[in-house]
């Protein structure tokens, strides 16, 4: 089984999101697996896709997606985010490979974002680990 894994990253927040993909590749090297590609993508909205292209190549076992959605002045932020989680576990299932989520969100206030970053990474990478050897 490979140990390859593809990470997600939304560009909207993207020096927050930087630092989180610095702690879930250092967590996946601790886990025994290696980030064989990473793909930028304008922000959560566009994970799923991203996310189901990488979970497409045999030689990736998980995808782990990272990014932020910020709490905004409408709901927009709550309907996007759960419509983001559901495609994302939708991809898992038709591939039969994890998704760690690691998006921050919805309903991120800028004082909650900074502390979840480390958190909301590794859970995202550790998530992957727990089910490829479920």
């Amino acid at each position: 089984m490979s140990k390859n894994i593809g990470i997600v990253c939304g560009e909207f927040h993207r020096i927050q999101v930087e630092k989180m993909l610095a702690f879930a590749t250092e967590s996946a090297k601790e886990e025994g697996l290696e980030v064989s590609k990473v793909v930028w993508v304008p922000g959560s909205m566009e994970a799923p896709l991203a996310a189901t292209r990488l979970l497409e190549d045999e030689d990736i076992a998980g995808v782990a997606c990272l990014g932020i959605i910020e709490k905004g002045e409408t709901q927009h932020g709550l309907a996007m985010g759960q419509a983001v989680i559901k495609s994302l576990i939708e991809a898992q299932l038709a591939f039969d490979k994890p998704v760690g989520l690691g998006i921050i969100g919805p309903g991120a206030e800028p004082q909650h974002i900074e502390p979840r970053l480390e958190p909301h990474a590794r859970a995202a990478v550790k998530a992957i680990t727990h089910m490829l050897n479920t």
